[in-house]
């Protein structure tokens, strides 16, 4: 379940990032934007003007097909020579012939849909994203048109199977999967190597918002780390999250090939409990330097960390943060004082597109640096086996503290609960997964309701919970036996991980929490192209008025 909760609005404010909002977290990725048939054309793209008329084409023949199915007499349009024994009394029952015709044109339609996705499967390496979606409905189309010729063929009894192949050869579409993975590309992945000085450190520091803010946060240390060639100190758990139960730290300085990341404790050991910061150079001035508050500042003093005057290099606020690049960073905050600070980066804009790309900005040799630890990621394949299978879609459903946060944002993201299980159902055909693994802080009351409406082919899609601990399943004994079981961050990171590994993602907009599962979805290439925020591309049906 999402553990995510908020105690005020501040908390609102500072754990949720604007899906629109340019002033958010450079992690957040750019949706998936459908281009209509009067979208402007890529540059040199007569293909895709190409393929555009011919889904026009592909899309409307159905409906064609259906009016003159109902309005024109097909006996005296067509003639087709059946064999005489297929059909008993052929010559008196005109609608059996007029269906079987339409069988046929259905055959016809889904042939040059079949070669319009095989063009389009072509492009894959190179697409936009408009021959992406272009492509998922054509698989669609396609799909729809086998449904709507075996249900047509299912009312002539007097055909056999063997009859009903020779003469319509209903194509077999279920190796054409609408979800498939996203190339990442990453070969062509842009990186900078991370050659710390073993003797000079970054001191992170992350006091915005929940768990996945800090991880964030820790990500664009560890690139500001690498540009500055220093080691990164994780923070200790007395004043920040204890992020070695739900990270794997050695597996940080393994990818890299070297030491660059050290616990709070190994710092300590170090310096021999004088730890002292020697210049603490703020990224951020505003609202407050480093956004950094008095609290802060008191617990670190509490576990022996003493600090410098805190300076701030510019003026940057972390309501309207500025594009930045390496040069900039390098030029404010390189130094030779052994131990530098630099607060917290969660709103930082630094590099975003070589920052945001999959695996992130740092050459290593494994698919992420941050990833959970390996106990929450065997856990979660062994939930996975138990009650999920391969094939099944996972959704982050966020609602507390949303319905205020969202209604504040034009348009507002909180849907109606009977308008969001149309949405889920939608995806959960396409992508012909169904059974869903629900990441939620929802009541009861909305969960069931959301269960009872999300359908696909008029049954049940079941919604799956995480089950409260059973000493006959075995699935979570790891958690048990290491004493991680009942930690809410293990449990918020444990479904952050089946989320990851599931064949298609439903997220909330603007929730970190959804962010980081995109980000290991990214590095782990797990990524589908039917990944989507929650009703992407609508708005609610219904909106509350302000307070």
């Amino acid at each position: 379940m999402d553990r995510e909760s908020f105690s005020d609005d501040e908390e609102d404010r500072r754990h949720l990032i604007h899906q629109n909002d340019t002033t958010s977290t450079t992690f957040q990725i750019d949706q998936h934007h459908l281009k209509t048939p009067n979208s402007s054309p890529p540059p040199n793209n007569f293909l895709f003007f190409f393929l555009n008329k011919r889904y026009v084409i592909a899309i409307t023949l159905p409906l064609i097909i259906i009016l003159i199915f109902f309005t024109a007499d097909f006996k005296s349009l067509f003639r087709t020579n059946l064999p005489s024994d297929s059909i008993t009394d052929a010559g008196s029952n005109a609608m059996r012939e007029s269906e079987l015709r339409a069988l046929y044109l259905l055959k016809q339609q889904q042939s040059r849909l079949v070669d319009l996705w095989n063009r389009t499967s072509s492009l894959n390496s190179t697409s936009t994203d408009s021959i992406q979606h272009l492509t998922s409905l054509l698989i669609d189309q396609i799909s729809l048109n086998s449904k709507i010729q075996q249900a047509l063929l299912s009312s002539h009894h007097l055909l056999d199977s063997q009859q009903q192949q020779q003469l319509f050869n209903v194509t077999d579409v279920t190796h054409i999967t609408a979800c498939s993975k996203v190339d990442q590309k990453l070969s062509g992945r842009r990186t900078i190597d991370w050659k710390p000085n073993k003797n000079k450190y970054l001191f992170a520091i992350c006091t915005s918002g929940q768990m996945s803010n800090h991880l964030i946060c820790l990500e664009k240390h560890m690139f500001f780390a690498a540009v500055l060639n220093r080691v990164l100190v994780i923070p200790s758990a007395k004043v920040d999250y204890e992020f070695s139960r739900v990270l794997d730290i050695d597996h940080i300085n393994k990818c890299v090939g070297t030491e660059v990341v050290v616990t709070f404790e190994e710092f300590a050991e170090r310096k021999k409990n004088h730890m002292h910061v020697d210049k603490v150079l703020c990224y951020f001035s505003l609202p407050q330097p480093c956004y950094v508050d008095d609290d802060h500042v008191k617990k670190l003093k509490a576990i022996g960390v003493s600090m410098s005057e805190l300076k701030t290099v510019w003026t940057e606020d972390v309501k309207k943060p500025t594009d930045r690049t390496i040069h900039e960073v390098n030029e404010k905050f390189s130094s030779n004082d052994d131990v530098l600070a630099i607060g917290d980066v969660f709103f930082a804009d630094v590099e975003k597109e070589w920052v945001m790309q999959p695996g992130g900005p740092i050459a290593h040799k494994c698919q992420t640096l941050i990833e959970p630890s390996r106990v929450i990621l065997l856990t979660a394949q062994r939930f996975i086996q138990t009650f999920l299978g391969e094939k099944f879609v996972a959704l982050h459903f966020r609602r507390h503290g949303f319905l205020k946060f969202c209604n504040a944002k034009n348009p507002s993201c909180f849907f109606p609960i009977p308008q969001a299980a149309e949405c889920i159902s939608r995806l959960v055909e396409r992508a012909n997964m169904p059974v869903i693994y629900l990441s939620t802080d929802a009541a009861e009351s909305e969960t069931g309701l959301l269960q009872s409406l999300v359908t696909l082919n008029g049954k049940t899609v079941p919604l799956i919970t995480r089950p409260a601990r059973n000493s006959a399943e075995k699935w979570d004994a790891l958690l048990y036996r290491k004493k991680l079981d009942g930690d809410t961050q293990v449990e918020a990171m444990l479904d952050k991980t089946i989320s990851a590994l599931s064949g298609v993602f439903i997220g909330a907009p603007g929730s970190t929490f959804t962010e980081d599962i995109l980000r290991l979805r990214r590095g782990w290439g797990t990524a589908s192209v039917c990944d989507e925020y929650l009703c992407q591309g609508e708005v609610p049906n219904f909106i509350a008025g302000d307070e």
